[in-house]
């Protein structure tokens, strides 16, 4: 009898506990679930080039990092991750800063993005990247494929191993659509190099990066 009565109580606390929650919160916590459970929609290679796609906080700094891999192509900022449609910096609502990474798979494999990915980050920063705060600053990678996802999933494993304690933050997502950003947001970081954001969050980031994977940077790479 009072097993049962132990029972009962700790299920009400825990609908009381999400009760209680913002709605916006409980919200978010639904999305993040229905995301999950999307089918990937993949993009067929064009020329021999393959797109990626990942958030990790503002697009101006993960932008000028990928650009600086050796295969990459071009990397642009947009939005993903959300529901909403046509997404704009003003209102990208339940969007995260993004970017479409395209590459030459027989330079550099996806393996080796998500690589750059997860080592140009601090990946147990939840919500945001440095002083870069909010939803939609929060940490996604997505896949279009399982075999995709097999390799985030191991090597997210590898890192919350020698994290010990601490977890990966970023979310793992099937990726459904990118929306590309506003003209002035691309090769932000190139084109207004004196920006105090620039000068004191995007070049030490990307000179952090590069410091940890030289073998990785293009041989022009700035900064």
């Amino acid at each position: 009898m009072k097993r049962s009565i132990l029972i009962t109580s700790v299920l009400l606390l825990f609908v009381l506990q999400a009760s209680c929650k913002p709605s916006n919160e409980r919200n978010k916590e639904a999305e993040a679930i229905a995301q999950k459970e999307l089918t990937p929609i993949e993009i067929e290679p064009q020329d021999g080039l393959e797109r990626a796609y990942f958030a990790s906080g503002c697009f101006w700094c993960v932008e000028a990092v990928y650009e600086s891999v050796k295969g990459v192509k071009e990397a642009i900022s947009g939005y993903s991750g959300g529901m909403t449609k046509n997404p704009t910096y003003r209102n990208h609502a339940d969007h995260a800063e993004a970017v479409e990474v395209i590459y030459d798979p027989k330079t550099v494999s996806f393996s080796q993005l998500v690589d750059v990915y997860f080592g140009s980050q601090n990946v147990t920063q939840v919500n945001g990247q440095g002083p870069d705060r909010g939803s939609s600053y929060r940490s996604i990678i997505f896949y279009q494929n399982d075999a995709q996802k097999k390799i985030i999933d191991t090597k997210i494993a590898e890192i919350n191993k020698q994290l010990g304690g601490d977890k990966v933050a970023a979310q793992v997502l099937p990726f459904q659509k990118f929306w590309e950003a506003e003209a002035y947001h691309q090769n932000y970081e190139k084109l207004n190099p004196n920006d105090s954001y620039i000068q004191n969050v995007s070049i030490p980031r990307l000179k952090r990066f590069q410091e940890k994977f030289p073998e990785l940077l293009k041989e022009n790479s700035d900064h």
